[in-house]
């Protein structure tokens, strides 16, 4: 099958597709064959080895992260995220059966870079709505479960203000139409161009950060959520009631756990019509360098896929 590995810690061009064997499940596994992945901003940082967290920080998340998943190049085919159909199951799998659509976030044994990928049966992998694609499930097993994992902790009420900055990314998109679905009162915080989109996903008002900052504004918050991780936590003080939540993608993700019963809240939103995905671009699974390239450019909107078109063959030529 064909895979996409990282043959060392660098910029998009360390990508290379590679022939390796096909897995087998094990007796609690399911084989699924991807359709769908997503170049999510994890994996850049992973390829590139640079999480953007600070010095300190990132001296903290590199040392363990490279005994786990090599020094020099990683060990392990990236991708956090798919949906697909299982093609095969382990003797002691019940809860899934060949032909299912599924989605799911593969965790910390990656490998979704690939055509066909393993996973338990008691992972964080769920039936995949029938109202999407396999495009449109694939990013919510990660982006959108952090971003209820992440709002939870405000534990938001009917009326409640509630400021997403970042509001046209993966995670800020999720956190728009989550932040609705518990009734709150929703600003988004966005760039000129994706004022309208943040509008569509149900946003009351929109803050276009390129003429506007909005803790200059005299309004206060319940709770402000940076989607992005690019507001010092000083700044926004002002901006919050007394009492109001601050949460942080990047810090307050620290000790969020991702389930399967999470992930099925969500499928369960998705078949109501009330959460859905936003996609930038899709890439072929072999123009994987060029996705990454876009992703580094930090500007996507919400998602980008990578579809997998298992007809193609590797040119060994």
């Amino acid at each position: 099958m064909k895979a996409i590995i990282a043959t060392k810690y660098g910029p998009p061009e360390v990508l290379q597709v590679i022939e390796i064997p096909k897995p087998a499940p094990k007796s609690n596994e399911v084989l699924i064959k991807v359709h769908a992945t997503t170049v999510h901003i994890g994996d850049t940082k992973i390829r590139r080895a640079k999480p953007g967290l600070g010095f300190i920080k990132d001296l903290l998340f590199w040392l363990p992260m490279r005994i786990m998943i090599g020094f020099t190049a990683p060990r392990k085919i990236l991708g956090m995220e798919l949906a697909g159909e299982i093609e095969d199951v382990g003797i002691d799998v019940t809860q899934f059966k060949t032909g299912d659509s599924v989605f799911a976030a593969t965790g910390m044994s990656f490998g979704a870079y690939a055509e066909y990928k393993c996973l338990p049966e008691n992972g964080i992998l769920a039936i995949k709505p029938d109202n999407i694609s396999y495009e449109q499930a694939a990013p919510i097993s990660n982006g959108g479960l952090t971003a209820l994992l992440i709002l939870r902790k405000a534990n938001i009420q009917n009326g409640q203000k509630v400021l997403i900055y970042g509001a046209s990314g993966s995670v800020g998109t999720y956190a728009v139409q989550l932040a609705k679905s518990f009734g709150a009162e929703v600003t988004g915080v966005c760039s000129t161009t994706n004022i309208e989109m943040v509008k569509s996903l149900g946003a009351d008002k929109v803050i276009d950060y390129t003429q506007e900052d909005f803790t200059q504004r005299s309004e206060t918050y319940d709770v402000i959520f940076d989607a992005v991780g690019k507001v010092a936590p000083s700044k926004i003080k002002e901006s919050l009631k007394t009492n109001g939540i601050y949460l942080n993608v990047l810090t307050t993700s620290d000790d969020i756990k991702f389930t399967t019963g999470d992930l099925i809240y969500l499928k369960e939103l998705i078949e109501a019509g009330k959460l859905n995905s936003v996609i930038d671009r899709c890439y072929s699974f072999d123009d994987m360098i060029e996705a990454h390239r876009y992703v580094d450019q930090g500007h996507k909107k919400g998602n980008v896929i990578i579809t997998m078109d298992h007809n193609e063959k590797i040119n060994t030529s």
